[in-house]
């Protein structure tokens, strides 16, 4: 069974999208920048920008009914890799527990200037006493 969940971000409807796609136990983040009403937070500061749009991304995850813990990848987009550092340090205080799979890309721009960093999330509720083992 599929389940939509969308957000008030206006670019749902301009663009098409939902801010959360759960299909059984595995459910997909769009792309969640630092934005709150309307307004980006931490302008200027990637680790804020970082910090806030996970925050946003891990909440809508959590109306589809998965938490952090089921977090398995992670992308970051960055318009200048410089910001490398604070925003790995953003998603380390986060996943360092969890420690998804990452990426982190720089890109020539976001949808708004003041936007420096957007991510995405993928998680998946794995069947209950399945343990991975890498080398086997």
């Amino acid at each position: 069974m599929r389940k939509n969940v969308s957000s008030p971000s206006p670019f749902e409807d301009v663009v098409g999208y939902s801010r959360v796609v759960r299909v059984g136990n595995s459910a997909w983040v769009a792309g969640t920048t630092a934005t709150v009403r309307g307004e980006v937070v931490g302008v200027g500061d990637a680790y804020e920008q970082a910090r806030v749009a996970f925050g946003i991304a891990l909440a809508a995850l959590g109306t589809a009914g998965l938490e952090t813990q089921h977090v398995v990848r992670t992308r970051m987009y960055v318009t200048d890799i410089a910001d490398f550092d604070a925003v790995g340090r953003a998603h380390k205080e986060i996943f360092d527990v969890v420690r998804p799979v990452a990426t982190m890309v720089q890109v020539v721009a976001l949808a708004r200037p003041e936007h420096l960093v957007e991510v995405e999330i993928d998680a998946h509720i794995a069947p209950s006493g399945w343990r991975g083992r890498l080398g086997t």
